[in-house]
């Protein structure tokens, strides 16, 4: 973080702190991509908050506001509350088209009428969000709109949705938490098949009642195996009075270099708590009485240093012992046998139920931050990569615009 005189100075995002081997500026992953500058600030209460910026010095500017207690909050201007994307999307075009070529012209309003009217030009300015758009995204990746066209359509959007944020019309832009361009990239992250209602309903069938809350681990918290092997009787893992599920550890195996089973972090960047379901919480209550905890000497190294402590493991083999990857894996395919499922394992595993829970969320409208924060990605790109092709598409309406001009055509012929 930069300093000037004792003070904290804009960050820029575009590029890396450390310099190449000929002292050049590294580019970062956000180079070119959303706003360059970042403001970072201590407020008058000791807080620190931090705002994006196009220009350095309106970072800086931003800066010496905060710390002088100045600095105003966004605010919306009443008269503007109700003001549809078409109507700014026209204000916004005429007041710079003065500047552009004639081609620019042509193609900006073209694209606004055929491209962005269409899909947001009615709806108040203010109550487009992020699940707006990423279903937008949606359906014209559906309907296969070529990539190049696509961002064209995109670019021009998230230039509208910014310079309303500049003319206080809307508190944020919907566009800032979207990468098209490493959601076109990461069309390959996308699940190949992902289990049905019924389908997770026949593997419940199939596999022992010992194992059910395993089960629900996976398709209504969407925890990873090695996660869900790793729960423990603790209050470190689980917190029913509080509602409360923490993921903070894996079950591992390595004789090699831990002399077998140990617990380390989950997946890099995905540790968190997340809301306990009562249908698992209950279930793993019933489990706990019906088979009780193992206690098994183990290495952490969740905490970055090795310790031996003593886990008390919820989820354990017929014989009570942890399972590896190798023993857990024998009966996997046994139970996805027995419902059905498909037998390529890079599509039918465990990891399945964690794409079940996923996608069930989308399809009841959950907003990407929740289902991101559901599934503890380390950032909303990660998620959005994965399941855009999930989030609902509106149905389209046939006919349309050959009845409203039939309606039209009459009335004029009547008169």
């Amino acid at each position: 973080m930069g300093k000037e005189a004792g003070r904290l100075m804009p960050v820029d995002l575009w590029h890396l702190k450390e310099r190449g081997p000929n002292d050049e500026r590294l580019k970062s992953k956000r180079h070119g991509q959303g706003k360059r500058w970042r403001g970072i600030a201590v407020g008058p209460s000791g807080e620190t908050v931090t705002r994006a910026f196009e220009r350095k010095e309106d970072a800086k500017d931003w800066e010496a506001e905060q710390r002088a207690g100045v600095a105003p909050a966004p605010v919306v201007r009443r008269a503007d509350r109700t003001t549809t994307f078409r109507v700014y999307g026209d204000r916004w075009r005429l007041a710079r088209e003065i500047g552009w070529v004639v081609e620019t012209r042509r193609r900006t309003e073209s694209n606004l009428r055929n491209h962005l009217y269409p899909a947001f030009g009615d709806l108040p300015i203010d109550s487009i969000t992020t699940t707006t758009v990423l279903e937008w995204l949606t359906r014209r990746l559906g309907a296969e709109t070529p990539q190049s066209s696509l961002r064209l359509y995109f670019e021009l959007f998230d230039a509208v949705m910014a310079a309303a944020v500049a003319d206080k019309v809307i508190s944020e832009n919907p566009c800032d938490n979207i990468r098209l361009s490493q959601i076109l990239r990461g069309l390959s992250r996308a699940p190949k098949w992902v289990p049905d209602e019924k389908q997770v309903v026949r593997l419940f069938d199939v596999v022992p009642e010992r194992y059910h809350a395993l089960l629900l681990l996976g398709a209504a918290q969407g925890c990873r195996i090695s996660e869900a092997l790793g729960l423990e009787d603790s209050l470190r893992c689980i917190e029913p009075e509080r509602g409360e599920l923490h993921v903070v550890q894996q079950l591992r195996y390595s004789p090699q270099h831990y002399g077998g089973f140990y617990m380390a972090p989950p997946k890099s960047g995905s540790s968190g708590t997340v809301d306990l379901d009562q249908v698992v919480a209950d279930a793993i209550a019933r489990h706990i009485k019906d088979w009780p905890p193992v206690e098994i000497e183990l290495p952490d190294i969740t905490t970055g240093r090795e310790i031996a402590r003593t886990a008390r493991l919820i989820f354990t083999t017929v014989h009570g012992n942890p399972f590896t990857d190798r023993t857990w894996s024998a009966e996997w395919i046994k139970w996805r046998r027995k419902a059905g499922w498909p037998e390529d394992p890079n599509h039918s595993g465990f990891h399945a139920l964690r794409h079940y829970f996923a996608t069930t969320l989308i399809a009841h409208h959950a907003d990407p931050k929740d289902v991101q924060r559901a599934l503890r990605h380390k950032g909303l790109q990660i998620t959005l990569e994965t399941y855009v092709h999930w989030w609902p598409r509106a149905e389209r309406v046939k006919g349309l615009i050959g009845a409203h001009l039939q309606r039209a055509l009459g009335a004029r012929a009547g008169g």
